[in-house]
């Protein structure tokens, strides 16, 4: 009968894609322990990340399961993982404080209602225009900062101020506990990359956690655990309308806050879903990612949560523990419910040196091992962005990071593109003189377009051929205007051919509209363009 109930249950949720499909009972069996493993590492970030908004543990929990049920259920990228997260725990934290816990939930509703506009009017699309090189960062920095939070476990409990990336000013475990901490932490880890060679029938970081509990548990051995932490017992998430005041002054408080947390969520949401779709080997689809992340934050704002975002740590757990389906994640978040309302006096007995152990070995998966010896072999700019990002992430946050390198990597094609431009000169039989350019002409080349001609020594005709270039945006269009203005100035007539019938428009002066050719290209041009007068003469 339960393997009944589970092939059911995973009828409806297991398609990779989305679309109802068979699953295998074992199938499903490996989707629900995997749902499990990501639930144990979901309790102590939950709890962690909350100290960090400075709001009460259960605050976390309950986004953690909100967020990650609603996501796993219609989110773009089944298998991954959404939860409380550190990232936007930093920002929330001013807020709160200033404020108090219930304007962080009405951002946090006003922040998936931002997230659900940005899916409807599909702006997940521009996710693309991050490069690789960029990802890049994005992975390594995470990487460090998923290793740099678990530093906290090794501090005393209660003595250590938990930080966005770490520990600050608490004190260090030393001698026969840490020796302790050290050594369960290294038990769980060698679990974890023994087992596979073995059997793959329980996910190895479960297993690493259940060994290394079991072992704590049953010798007695006195190590920090989850429950030191704090308690993560509670009832089920109640229905809570934010008690603020309806007002427009209320709307100015949340209003920067609520921004903000909606970009840093989709950044990093939709970031791990290209991530996670690169190691499965599946698109994922963005848009819908940005309507179940709007969802999940409105419905968690209404319900006590701190709202939150996609998870790399614990989606690359869940990948590695073979969780491919919306199962896994759905699973995950049922199970932390469970956790709350019925078994934290278990859970709260899980020594933290074995969800430490999970992450570091999460931490060694997620680094790009290979940029480190890539540096040398790709071109500096890369390189730069790839170091930029991973170090901005660590000492500032994702979404600051991702927009620095999107900067440096538009500004170095830019470059890369404004000094392309060239041309080729030579003479017709009638005397005219050709400047066939090459390369895109655009904001950053027109300089040196303005120079590519010598005005005072050219004939009284000069032809000026795009052919082999593109007018980009209204700065080249105002390059050309004033090069046409210069020869007339000098007494010399000047023709333009192979423009395109936008360029056309768009330099017509004097009501003279440049006369079209047959083989003149297709193309629009990024300008609201008002010309003034002068004449132009047209090719063909």
């Amino acid at each position: 009968m339960a393997r009944a109930l589970l092939a059911n249950l995973a009828d409806r949720v297991s398609a990779p894609t989305g679309v109802p499909g068979r699953m295998s009972p074992s199938q499903a069996k490996t989707e629900v322990l995997s749902g499990l493993t990501v639930a144990l590492a979901l309790v102590p970030e939950a709890v962690a990340f909350a100290f960090v908004a400075g709001v009460a543990p259960l605050v976390g929990l309950y986004a953690a399961f909100i967020v990650g049920l609603i996501t796993a259920l219609i989110g773009g990228r089944p298998g991954m993982i959404s939860g409380a997260t550190g990232a936007l725990a930093v920002v929330m934290v001013s807020l709160v404080a200033e404020h108090g816990v219930e304007y962080l939930f009405a951002a946090v509703v006003l922040m998936g209602i931002l997230q659900l506009l940005a899916g409807i009017f599909r702006l997940g699309k521009f996710i693309r225009l991050v490069p690789h090189p960029v990802m890049l960062g994005f992975v390594n920095g995470l990487a460090i900062v998923i290793f740099l939070a678990q530093l906290s476990q090794f501090q005393v409990p209660g003595s250590a101020e938990v930080t966005g990336h770490g520990t600050s000013g608490g004190e260090w475990l030393s001698g026969v506990p840490l020796m302790l901490m050290l050594a369960l932490v290294a038990l769980t880890m060698a679990v974890i990359w023994a087992l596979p060679k073995l059997t793959t029938a329980i996910p190895a970081p479960l297993a690493g956690i259940g060994i290394t509990a079991l072992i704590v548990i049953l010798f007695g051995i006195d190590v920090p655990r989850v429950g030191d932490l704090a308690s993560v017992q509670g009832g089920l998430p109640a229905f809570h309308i934010p008690m603020v005041p309806l007002t427009w002054e209320t709307f100015t408080i949340i209003a920067p806050y609520a921004l903000i947390l909606a970009a840093i969520g989709l950044i990093e949401s939709l970031l791990t879903l290209n991530l996670v779709g690169e190691i499965v080997g599946e698109r994922g689809g963005s848009s819908k990612e940005c309507v179940a992340q709007g969802v999940a934050n409105t419905v968690t704002g209404f319900f006590g949560g701190m709202g939150g975002c996609a998870m790399i740590g614990q989606s690359m757990i869940n990948v590695k523990s073979g969780g491919r389906t919306r199962l896994s994640g759905a699973s995950a978040a049922i199970f932390l419910l469970i956790f709350i309302v019925a078994a934290s006096p278990l859970i709260e007995q899980i020594p933290l040196a074995a969800l430490v152990g999970v992450m570091f070995m999460v931490v060694i998966g997620t680094f790009a091992w290979k940029s480190l010896t890539i540096l040398l072999k790709v071109p500096a700019a890369d390189a730069l962005v790839i170091v930029l990002v991973t170090v901005t992430t660590v000492l500032t946050d994702l979404a600051i990071a991702v927009v620095v390198g999107v900067i440096v990597s538009a500004l170095t094609y830019a470059w890369q593109n404004a000094v392309r431009i060239r041309a080729k000169t030579y003479y017709t039989p009638e005397g005219a003189k050709v400047y066939q350019v090459q390369g895109p002409l655009f904001f950053g080349s027109v300089e040196g377009f303005t120079e590519l001609f010598d005005i005072p020594e050219d004939p009284g005709r000069v032809i000026v051929d795009f052919a082999d270039s593109r007018v980009a945006d209204q700065s080249a269009l105002t390059a050309i205007e004033a090069l046409a203005k210069k020869y007339e100035d000098a007494g010399k007539r000047i023709e333009l051919r192979h423009l395109s019938r936008d360029c056309h428009r768009l330099l017509q002066k004097a009501g003279q509209l440049m006369t079209d050719s047959d083989d003149d290209p297709e193309y629009g041009v990024a300008a609201d363009y008002q010309v003034r007068t002068g004449v132009l003469a047209g090719g063909h």
